[in-house]
């Protein structure tokens, strides 16, 4: 599953680890997190990420 980063914060949305302080289970791709799902870090929504390239 590909990781997505906060162009904001540089937050990586690793769907292996999910995002467990807002209910989102391990395993989860990132586009199917809730369309009012923000980032963890500093709030922005999901049109703030872009696919992560490691």
């Amino acid at each position: 599953m590909k990781k997505y980063i906060c162009t904001v914060c540089q937050h990586i949305y690793d769907p292996e680890v999910g995002d467990p302080a807002n209910e989102i289970d391990p395993g989860t791709p990132f586009e199917e997190l809730p369309d009012d799902w923000v980032c963890p870090l500093c709030g922005v929504g999901k049109e703030d990420f872009e696919p992560y390239d490691e």
